[in-house]
């Protein structure tokens, strides 16, 4: 991942100090918001200069992009398991609930991937440019990566996998939404199988 403001610069960056502002934007972001965090501030989490958090991250917006970037790739990557291709040449029921299942495993074992979540559904009113970045990830990411699987998997043979993946992923955000972040367990509640068992079954019925 490139952080350097030109190519110059990025000769000389340290990724040990790339990784200390990348965290220390992420406290900062979660801890004041959005409009109330510094590059000040952030040099001071991260135990740098000013200068040099400058010398990797061109401003504020750069910082808090790539912490997004940074996010949807470790993320994603987890949930598809890129470093096993394998997993995907299973039965797409196996496929899809495992994919179903990692997604709400984050959401329910990593608390800072909620917050920050919530931080950019929280600030994206006052800062659209902040949740376009977002959603730009998860389009190159898990859109991409899905439409993938749905085009190319002969057991499904689906008529149109780019809706398809929008349903699958949405259906499981929307859970994860709402039972996780806006604490709707006691008000709407349902159990997760029971969603993934039918989300499921929808698409791999879909043409039977």
């Amino acid at each position: 991942m490139k952080h350097a403001r030109d190519g110059s610069a990025e000769r000389q960056l340290s990724p040990e100090k790339t990784e200390a502002i990348l965290q220390g934007g992420m406290q900062e972001f979660l801890a004041h918001g959005y409009a109330a965090t510094s590059m000040d501030r952030v040099a001071i989490a991260a135990k740098v200069s000013k200068a040099t958090v400058y010398s990797h991250f061109r401003d504020k917006e750069g910082l808090f992009n790539s912490l997004i970037q940074q996010l949807v790739e470790k993320k994603f990557s987890t949930v598809f398991d890129v470093k096993n291709p394998e997993t995907l040449k299973a039965e797409p029921e196996i496929v899809l609930r495992g994919l179903a299942n990692r997604v709400l495993d984050i959401a329910a074992n990593e608390p800072q991937f909620l917050n920050f979540m919530r931080l950019i559904l929280g600030e994206s009113g006052r800062f659209p440019q902040l949740a376009r970045c977002f959603v730009t990830n998860i389009e190159r990411t898990a859109f991409r990566l899905l439409c993938q699987y749905f085009s190319t998997c002969p057991q499904l043979d689906l008529a149109d996998p780019e809706a398809t993946a929008r349903i699958f992923i949405g259906a499981i955000i929307h859970f994860m939404i709402v039972q996780e972040m806006l604490h709707g367990r006691d008000i709407v509640p349902m159990e997760r199988d029971r969603l993934i068992d039918n989300l499921i079954s929808l698409i791999v019925n879909q043409n039977k």
